[in-house]
């Protein structure tokens, strides 16, 4: 009931990067992510509800061996990020994927980030590569965290369904090459259109900081560097919305190609 109470304090230090650093865990809030994180059999340790609203029914049922606790509206307040809490939130472990993981599985499309700084545009990317089954994200150094409570927001749950890495790019990059991964960057000085560009072949975009665009040393590992060409006056797109054209992109030629297969 306190917001004093040794537990509210952890789980409000989960708000920040050092204290989710710390602890190893993260928060989620609304009854909407909260049910995809058990969906996809998330590490959900401790779900916590408004007393004043009850325990949700729906997800008492899904999550039968979680822990839940009852708090004040106080308490939630104390914990949440949002200025309306929702009445429910949960505290859910990080998980541990690294490049072997990444490399274990399918990485036919991949999306690269390359210090992408705003939450709101790493959760739109990430719901994008969602839509269009991209194989996994892979966040690079200097990429704002995955787990600030608006980054997370931004994913509309769409950070539960597929593997999302932060890794060393100069590491990792060599390594996609090795297995015949192709790199493709944007840049606004490319001559090559991306939709000129063949996407079919395992393919990952790379895609950079919202002012600065790919550093130098990820460019300089580029196989190739596309540009998104407009008709209108804007000189360049948002990196989401890049992001966003780029994926659909490679899903429309990889549909065609398919259906004319067959």
């Amino acid at each position: 009931m306190s917001v004093q109470n040794a537990r509210v304090k952890e789980w409000a230090q989960l708000l920040e990067r050092r204290g989710r650093d710390k602890q190893g865990k993260y928060i989620i809030e609304g009854y909407h992510l909260v049910e995809e994180a058990l969906r996809a059999e998330a590490s959900v340790k401790t779900i916590v509800y408004s007393l004043e609203k009850g325990v949700p029914v729906g997800l008492a049922q899904q999550a039968p061996f979680v822990e839940w606790v009852g708090v004040s509206q106080a308490v939630l307040e104390k914990c949440s990020d949002t200025q309306t809490p929702q009445g429910v939130l949960a505290v859910v472990a990080r998980p541990q994927l690294g490049m072997d993981e990444l490399f274990a599985g399918e990485h036919d499309l991949v999306v690269v980030l390359d210090g992408v700084q705003d939450p709101g545009n790493l959760g739109t990317i990430i719901r994008s590569a969602d839509a269009v089954g991209a194989s996994a994200v892979v966040l690079g150094r200097g990429t704002v965290d995955l787990y600030n409570p608006k980054t997370i927001r931004s994913t509309m749950g769409s950070m539960y369904h597929l593997p999302i890495v932060e890794a060393d790019l100069s590491l990792l990059l060599p390594r996609a090459r090795e297995r015949g991964v192709r790199l493709v960057t944007t840049s606004l000085q490319a001559q090559r259109s991306c939709y000129d560009t063949d996407l079919r072949q395992p393919t990952w975009l790379i895609l950079g900081n919202e002012g600065k665009g790919v550093s130098p040393e990820v460019e300089a590992q580029s196989d190739v560097q596309v540009i998104i060409p407009m008709q209108g006056k804007a000189e360049s797109l948002n990196v989401a919305m890049a992001a966003t054209v780029l994926l659909f992109e490679a899903s429309r030629q990889r549909l065609v190609y398919n259906n004319n297969k067959v």
